[in-house]
Formats: C-alpha cells, sequence, structure tokens
C-alpha cells in the first residue's frame, strides 16, 4: 500500500481511486435457505481482499449483492463509509463497481475493440474510429496484455477472452473491481499475469480487489486480506501474511473440524510411496487415437499414451484441449476415428461386457449428465453396471431388494445424503450424485479407472474423501487415468504427468519432478 500513500486519499476528487467497501449483516435468502446469514466484511481501499468458501457458501450471492444483482434483506452496503441503496447493476457501475464473471459475457460478432467500446455504454451513433483506435491502443499500453483489437472473440484462445473480459472492465476505470473464479480457464503463467497486473492496480491506488478463488496458492501470493464464509456466514476474517492453508482450510470445513487427512491407509502408503515397477504391465494403452470434435474438427490427433498397473497417470490442461473428447471416446461416448485401445493387452472398444470382464470404471465430469439417469431413484443408478447379474437378478428376474439392501449399504459407506435409496438422484447436491457414481464404479475389483475433473466443483470433505479412494484403487494395483484442470491436484495425486494441448499430448514428466511453471508453458502451447 506504501505506493498510494503519496497521494492522499483526500486529494482526490470524490468518486475517483479506490473505494472502502463495508457489508454490515448483509442477509439473503432464497425461500427457506439463507444464502446469506447476517455477513460483515470490509474491504480497505486499494488492497485485494479475497472470498474463499466452499460451492453454496455464499461467495456468488455476496458479490451479487454488491453489484446490483441481487438486493439482501437486511443489512447494508457502504461505500466510503456511506450507505447506499445498489438497486441494480446500473447503479453499483455509476458507484464505480465492476465485476468479471466466470462465464463469458463477449459479443461473438463484434471485435475486441468493439467489445471494449461497448464496454463503455456511451457510444456515439457514429464512431470516430481513427480517435477511438489510438485512445484504445493508448490504454492497452498500460496493460501487460497484448491483444489484437481486430481479432472477433471466436479466434481468441481462452485465455485471451478471460483477458479481454479484465480489459473490458479495467477500460471503464472501475474503483472496485469483482472477480468470480478469474483464473479457471488460465495457465499458472497467465494467471500470474492476471493476479499481478490486478495486485498492481489496487497498489497503485487506482481501486480495491475483491476476487472469489477456490486456490490458496492465489490467496497466498496475491491477496492482503481474506474472507472466509461457510454456510452463509463470515467465519474467519485475517490479513495474509498471519495465515496459512492448512488454517484456511479449517475454517472453510468448520473450526472444529481441522482437514481430514488422507485416508488411513494411503497416508503412510503415500510417504513411501512405492514406485512403480519397472515391469508393472501397461494396464491401459492407447496408440494413434483420433476423434472429432462437436464441430466436426479433429478434437483428438494421433494420441497415444500408457498406464501401468498401480500407476496414477495425470492428464493436464487449459480446458477445451481436448481432454474432454479423449475421455468420451476411450468410454464409449464418441466415436474412434483411428487408432487402438488395449486393456490387459486385450482391445478395448467400451462395450458393457468388456467393461465387465476386464474391469474398466470410469468417473465422468458432470456425473448426473454422464454418468446418470436423473429421474431414477439413487439404488436404480447405482444398479446400472450389474442389474442383470447375479446377485441383482436371479434367472433373468431383477432382485429389487437386493438392489435396495445394497444401495443403502453404499449410502452409509460413502455418506450420501439423500432422502433415502428411492430418491430421484436428481434431487441430491452435486457432491452426493459423485459419492453415489464412486459407490458404483469402485465397487469390487478395478484394472482400469478413468477420471475426469472428479472433484470439480466439490467441497473438501469430498475432494479429500475422493482422492483418498482413487488413491486406494491405485494400492490396489489399478491403473487410474486422472485428467484435470487444476493443476495442484494433479501435482498432489499423480505419479507421472502429460499436459495436453490442442489434441496432442506435448510433454511428460515425472510428478515428483514437475514444475508448474514448465507445465504452464506446454499448457499454453509455449513449447512445440
Amino acid at each position: 500500500m506504501a505506493d498510494a500513500s503519496e497521494t492522499p486519499i483526500g486529494a482526490l476528487p470524490a468518486g475517483t481511486g479506490a473505494l472502502a467497501l463495508d457489508t454490515y449483516h448483509l442477509t439473503k435468502r432464497f425461500g427457506d435457505f439463507t444464502a446469506l446469514d447476517s455477513v460483515s466484511m470490509c474491504v480497505e481501499p486499494g488492497s485485494v481482499h479475497a472470498l474463499l468458501g466452499e460451492n453454496g457458501a455464499g461467495k456468488s450471492t455476496l458479490v451479487k449483492c454488491v453489484a446490483g444483482f441481487q438486493r439482501a434483506e437486511e443489512g447494508s452496503i457502504l461505500i466510503d463509509g456511506r450507505e447506499q441503496e445498489i438497486a441494480n447493476p446500473v447503479v453499483a457501475r455509476a458507484l464505480g463497481i465492476g465485476m468479471v464473471y466466470q462465464h463469458f459475457t463477449l459479443a461473438p460478432g463484434m471485435t475486441v475493440a468493439e467489445n471494449l467500446l461497448l464496454a463503455g455504454g456511451r457510444t456515439p451513433a457514429v464512431i470516430d474510429w481513427k480517435r477511438q483506435r489510438a485512445e484504445l491502443e493508448d490504454f492497452l499500453a498500460t496493460t501487460p496484455f497484448r491483444l489484437d483489437l481486430d481479432l472477433r472473440p471466436a479466434a481468441l484462445a481462452a485465455g485471451e477472452k478471460q483477458k479481454l473480459e479484465l480489459l473490458k472492465q479495467l477500460y471503464l476505470k472501475p474503483r472496485l473491481l469483482i472477480l468470480d473464479e478469474p483464473t479457471s480457464v488460465l495457465t499458472p503463467q497467465e494467471a500470474d499475469e492476471v493476479l499481478g497486473h490486478v495486485r498492481a492496480f489496487a497498489r497503485s491506488g487506482l481501486c480495491s480487489v475483491l476476487i472469489i478463488t477456490h486456490k490458496f496458492r492465489e490467496v497466498t501470493a496475491y491477496a492482503d486480506n481474506v474472507t472466509v464464509l461457510r454456510r452463509g456466514k463470515a467465519v474467519h476474517h485475517c490479513r495474509v501474511d498471519q495465515t496459512d492453508p492448512a488454517r484456511l482450510a479449517a475454517a472453510m470445513m468448520g473450526e472444529g473440524e481441522p482437514p481430514p487427512p488422507p485416508e488411513g491407509d494411503t497416508a503412510a502408503a503415500d510417504a513411501a510411496r512405492p514406485s512403480i515397477a519397472a515391469d508393472a504391465p501397461v494396464a491401459l494403452r492407447v496408440q494413434g487415437l483420433r476423434a472429432q470434435g462437436d464441430r466436426g474438427t479433429l478434437a483428438v490427433h494421433d494420441l497415444s499414451l500408457g498406464v501401468r498397473a498401480g500407476e496414477i497417470l495425470g492428464v493436464a490442461g487449459v480446458s477445451g484441449n481436448g481432454q474432454r473428447e479423449l475421455v468420451e471416446a476411450l468410454v464409449g461416448q464418441r466415436p474412434r476415428l483411428a487408432g487402438e485401445v488395449e486393456v490387459m493387452g486385450e482391445p478395448y472398444a467400451a462395450r458393457r461386457d468388456e467393461n465387465r470382464r476386464l474391469k474398466v470404471r470410469s468417473l465422468p465430469e458432470e456425473p448426473l449428465r454422464n454418468a446418470c439417469v436423473g429421474n431414477l431413484s439413487v439404488a436404480e443408478n447405482m444398479a446400472l453396471r450389474d442389474f442383470d447379474q447375479p446377485p441383482l437378478a436371479r434367472a433373468g428376474v431383477l432382485a429389487f431388494g437386493v438392489w435396495r439392501r445394497r444401495a443403502r449399504e453404499w449410502i452409509a459407506e460413502y455418506g450420501i445424503k439423500t432422502r433415502g435409496e428411492g430418491a430421484p438422484i436428481g434431487s441430491l447436491s452435486g457432491g452426493n450424485v459423485q459419492r453415489a457414481v464412486l459407490a458404483r464404479e469402485l465397487a469390487g475389483d478395478i484394472n482400469v479407472l478413468i477420471a475426469a475433473n472428479p472433484v470439480f466443483g466439490l467441497d473438501f470433505a469430498a475432494v479429500a474423501e475422493i482422492h483418498g479412494r482413487i488413491r486406494q484403487v491405485r494400492a490396489r494395483g489399478g491403473a487410474v487415468l486422472l485428467v484435470s484442470e487444476d493443476l495442484d491436484e494433479l501435482l498432489e495425486m499423480a505419479d507421472r504427468i502429460v499436459v495436453m494441448s490442442e489434441g496432442k499430448v506435448v510433454y511428460e514428466t515425472a510428478a515428483e519432478d514437475a514444475e508448474r511453471h514448465v507445465l504452464g508453458g506446454h499448457m499454453g502451447g509455449g513449447h512445440h
């Protein structure tokens, strides 16, 4: 903050420069559900304030109230110490509040320059393009981002789109910038570039920053203060230099519950993680695989990889580089145009009988959409793999009592919160759907497990539990292909990591030798 102290805030004309934001006992309900429960928080002018909390803790609701998208029933919002009624986003914008969303809001048919001008909202009927371009070029010169003003969003990579969203807000010179998980589509280098710029912007006294993130690394590296929300309450406020990830995790999960250690038997096993025997058989082999994307272009280009028994192979990459199509081609949800896939040395076409015989299981992304039938019950979904096999069926007759009994055992073992095994699986929360799919997929012996972003959007307790169960598959000699957009997850879980970029494997390393910036360089397509 030292930089800003040379200009006393009083010397700035009213309504410019970083603002002070206070929420006081803010309460927001949706029906009987209290999303925000008397939340008070103070964002100091010129600071970067991080908002942490599990999914559903109320982070998005809080920032939407500040940005005028939702109105709290009780409590107040103070800007520079004065209470403000922020009835809608137009009022928020007039107060100097700008927000960058997780989901893109770019006008697809317009160029970068047009998107920037459109954001300003004060576009004259006739645009003097020569003058405007010069202004935009001057503006871009004050930022570390180079974007071609004539490109359209379709030609931009996800990371560039995220930068354009940020530039749109910075162009309006906000006094408070709200960022909702701004780095979820960026490589580590891009994330550092974006967050470094935002922090410099705050330190110069131009604006205050409120950032929602779920990455401790971003909090410790870029934020000054942090507020942790838990079940709609603000449970923890502190300066970042006076805390650490373990304390933050404990606050997110509830003070009395320190983060769960990895499952008992795997903690020790992990410390002495056995090196995979060089002669361990390759359980999953993929050779020259090609698959088409949704738009008819090639999404997976001649991809080859192998996973040994007792190994977790991590697949890293920025979303949209063919990972989803790779997983779908492996599990039979997308046709393969070319290439061979073998499991335990036998050709594998992902048919149901092969899954059973070769013991192949999968944890797809968005399990409700990809691995469940939403209006069938929890018990029925748990039986999708083996409903026609004994003991679930005898002489062609389905034994529903057996299905229900087994479902009750799994619900207890996996801690699935549901009204009962007869409830439709679509009525469960995301973490509980994922636990139900896990129970089904991890039952019995496993040779190959294909997992795609298996903990995406889940809370800490669910993440720790699912990671523990995936490690148990490895400990019992299964081969795990773990595809994840979260580099921290791969560095923690995998034995070996490959990077996918533009549908190809472009880099491979042992996890213990992996360096974040090197992986990031390959993820960004920087080294071919």
